[in-house]
């Protein structure tokens, strides 16, 4: 069988509103891999993922968990077209480690808050799935930080309550401050940290999306 291509898998993603973010080759009996031969990251196409998931049907049933069953319906059916296994972010503990799997993608790359950040996406840059295939495939070259070429670095100071920098990020002074009257903006706009990257403006994030996330952070804090 002819294996399929990354750009053909690029394809299949965006016509369901999701984007490839890179890849990687497993080593060979890689703990959680072992049958793995390429990992495909895969994120929301953010210009048209919102207006599809507001249209779906794990939307508007009202149940649970609406975006994260979305993703395993829809990345599961990429999945399916790859000959792949879907793997997930969510769900119960011990979590996959997506965050040191991006990185390996050599395409997304540890910010200056260390949030991952990506030359596409920012520090909007997130992921719905991954796609485990049991065979190779060429990846995409390597795309450096925008970090680097970032002189003012404008994500450091843009926490207005200092939650993250230089130091731990604290959760409890990031939701102390999006709950009240001076947070609304990160509440309805997303995170002004995020948003402060100049790389988050390719990212087509719609505020609505951000909006939700802030309000599911909340939702399932203290």
């Amino acid at each position: 069988m002819t294996c399929i291509s990354y750009d053909d898998l690029q394809s299949a993603a965006s016509q369901r509103s999701l984007t490839l973010l890179g890849g990687f080759h497993p080593d060979k009996d890689e703990v959680g891999l072992e049958e793995c031969r390429t990992l495909l990251m895969v994120g929301p196409d953010e210009r048209h993922f919102w207006a599809r998931f507001l249209r779906s049907d794990e939307y508007l049933d009202g149940r649970p968990d609406p975006v994260d069953r979305w993703s395993i319906r829809v990345v599961g059916d990429l999945a399916t077209i790859a000959g792949a296994r879907a793997l997930y972010p969510f769900g119960n503990a011990p979590y996959l480690p997506f965050y040191q799997w991006a990185l390996r993608t050599q395409n997304i790359h540890i910010s200056p808050v260390r949030l991952l950040v990506s030359h596409d996406h920012g520090l909007f840059v997130s992921f719905r799935g991954a796609l485990s295939l049991p065979h190779r495939i060429d990846l995409p070259a390597a795309v450096p930080s925008p970090c680097i070429s970032c002189a003012t670095k404008p994500c450091l100071a843009a926490c207005p309550v200092d939650a993250m920098g230089d130091h731990e990020y604290s959760d409890d002074a990031c939701r102390a401050h999006v709950r009240s009257s001076d947070g609304h903006g990160c509440l309805t706009q997303g995170c002004a940290v995020r948003r402060a990257c100049p790389a988050s403006l390719n990212a087509g994030r719609r505020p609505a999306h951000s909006a939700y996330h802030m309000s599911e952070f909340l939702r399932t804090g203290p």
